[in-house]
């Protein structure tokens, strides 16, 4: 397997010699180095916070687990100073096909229009991404990463967490004044605060297995209903780095797992996709599809993000992505909580929002499931039905499901009246910014994203010149586009992604989400939205 890097030493810190009654306190910590913790705990250090991050491992986990990760992801990871090295080393791609039988119903694009600075897509494999972000960690002295530091015991308090924590030299503890989950789907800090996932668990099981193989195959996500070399169920196949590909394969629900993951039996299934059985094995796991979540992401003092609050199928992409939006969304609160510019009351957003997410996210996987692995009679003809009709109609084609791909989330977000009701497009409220194409004053070409960036991954206002420019908060940043000084949008794509009119503004939160619009706006209106969307009312 193509890795490097991918073992840690453990090692003692001071803090396991502190004895007596008073362990060493710490503001944060993020338990769990997977793609989500340390990408959390890489936003909350850039921020100016000191991170604790524990994991009970001393290496990077094997096999390519997650590999899709979308353009809102790759964003993130840009302002985490690691996005470039993720594309250099991915699969770009933005091109779907589905297939029924042999007979390609449609292929869709999920990315058609230029002007943007990341694809719609990048398969990487997991461990990939986890290495380049253990060695982002590496260059941030105000994250401590402690392998093989179990926790195995908390204590919520009324103004801290107490944890114990095993090592290999035994036990130590330390206090918390905030702990973060990220310690995945079989979670222990869940069931140590008693909360149980409730949903759904689909009875179907699915063979997922990466193979080494040269092959001319175009990079796609390629689809099948009923294939020929897997009559009756459905398959799938993805391009990794490497020559790695990604098939899975939908089996009987009463297929027995230890039988089903053996080489010898998957090879022939591989053998009749491919047409040869020129490959090689790189990982086989077996999996259930499982649609489930916390009923509370918040449990006093432990906050819970990715997989350790929600679980969802792999198809569509939306597990390691929406673990990284959970990231993004609660690092930039939880800054403003620690540093006394919001109240703490400002965390309950990061439930309201991720939670109404994860609810997204379970439809569209449950619906993707029951499409793709109907159990009821009724729910085969329909999809039978459907297939037949995709054949003819594009209304057909809409309604087959091979897993909807993962989107930014769009949060419920309170209208001010300065929001009103004149946009025609744009970003509304509550949804992410968009990408465009703009140069600086001297000419360099950049995106909207790197000026965000530039400007601090802070509350800003986002200003298209030629009109009354706002008068700007304190603290608040400011990219202005058009106008003296301003970036230049020669194509005129921000002005249309935006539906800028002379004078119309945004306020961008810190993870980049649009907070309000204006058309014309006043100190008071910023003032306003700034004020609600810092929970100070």
């Amino acid at each position: 397997m193509a890795q490097t890097n991918t073992q840690f030493g453990y090692r003692r810190h001071p803090d396991q010699d502190r004895a007596g009654p008073n362990p060493a306190e710490h503001a944060v910590v993020v338990v769990g180095a997977g793609p989500v913790g340390l990408s959390l705990a890489i936003d909350l250090a850039q921020r100016g916070q000191s991170v604790v991050l524990l994991d009970d491992a001393d290496r990077i986990g094997e096999g390519s687990r997650a590999i899709c990760f979308s353009k809102r992801s790759l964003e993130f990871w840009d302002r985490l100073g690691i996005g470039q090295r993720m594309v250099d080393k991915g699969v770009v791609w933005s091109v779907g096909k589905i297939f029924h039988g042999e007979q390609l119903l449609y292929q869709f694009n999920l990315l058609p229009e230029q002007g943007h600075k990341r694809p719609a897509f990048i398969n990487l494999q997991q461990f990939y991404a986890e290495a380049y972000l253990v060695d982002r960690v590496g260059e941030l002295p105000a994250i401590d990463l402690r392998w093989r530091n179990k926790v195995t015991g908390l204590d919520p308090r009324n103004d801290h967490v107490a944890l114990t924590i095993q090592t290999p030299d035994g036990p130590y503890r330390l206090n918390a004044q905030y702990v973060i989950a990220c310690d995945g789907a079989r979670s222990s800090l869940r069931q140590m605060v008693g909360a149980e996932f409730e949903g759904q668990v689909f009875e179907d099981q699915f063979l997922i297995a990466d193979v080494k193989m040269t092959a001319a195959f175009p990079t796609e996500r390629w689809f099948w209903f009923d294939p020929p070399f897997h009559a009756g169920r459905s398959a799938l196949l993805h391009k990794q780095p490497d020559d790695i590909w990604r098939i899975d394969l939908q089996l009987n629900r009463f297929a027995d797992p230890a039988v089903e993951k053996l080489p010898e039996n998957v090879r022939p299934r591989i053998a009749r996709m491919l047409g040869h059985d020129k490959f090689d094995f790189e990982w086989i796991s077996l999996y259930k599809f499982q649609c489930r979540r916390m009923n509370k992401f918040i449990h006093g003092r432990v906050i819970f993000a990715g997989d350790a609050a929600h679980q969802v199928s792999p198809f569509g992409a939306r597990g390691a992505n929406s673990g990284l939006e959970d990231a993004e969304n609660i690092a930039w609160k939880l800054d403003r909580v620690l540093r006394g510019t919001s109240p703490e009351a400002l965390l309950e957003s990061y439930h309201t929002e991720r939670s109404a997410a994860a609810d997204e996210n379970i439809r569209e996987s449950t619906r993707s499931t029951d499409f793709m692995a109907p159990v009821t009679a009724q729910e085969a003809r329909l999809r039978k039905a459907v297939l037949s009709l995709a054949k003819e109609s594009e209304f057909g084609k809409r309604m087959v499901n091979g897993g909807r791909l993962s989107t930014p989330s769009i949060y419920a977000t309170p209208l001010s009246t300065a929001d009103g009701d004149s946009w025609r497009g744009g970003p509304q409220p509550g949804a992410s910014m968009q990408d465009a194409p703009v140069a600086a004053a001297n000419g360099e070409p950049m995106f909207l994203t790197d000026a965000f960036i530039k400007s601090g991954t802070r509350f800003t206002l986002l200003e298209f010149g030629n009109g009354a420019a706002a008068e700007i908060p304190e603290g608040v940043g400011v990219i202005r586009i058009g106008g003296d000084g301003g970036l230049t949008d020669a194509a005129g794509l921000a002005a249309a992604r935006y539906d800028a009119e002379p004078g119309s503004a945004y306020l961008l939160r810190p993870d980049g989400y649009v907070a309000a619009r204006f058309r014309k706006p006043s100190r008071s209106a910023v003032d306003a939205a700034l004020s609600r969307a810092s929970g100070l009312n």
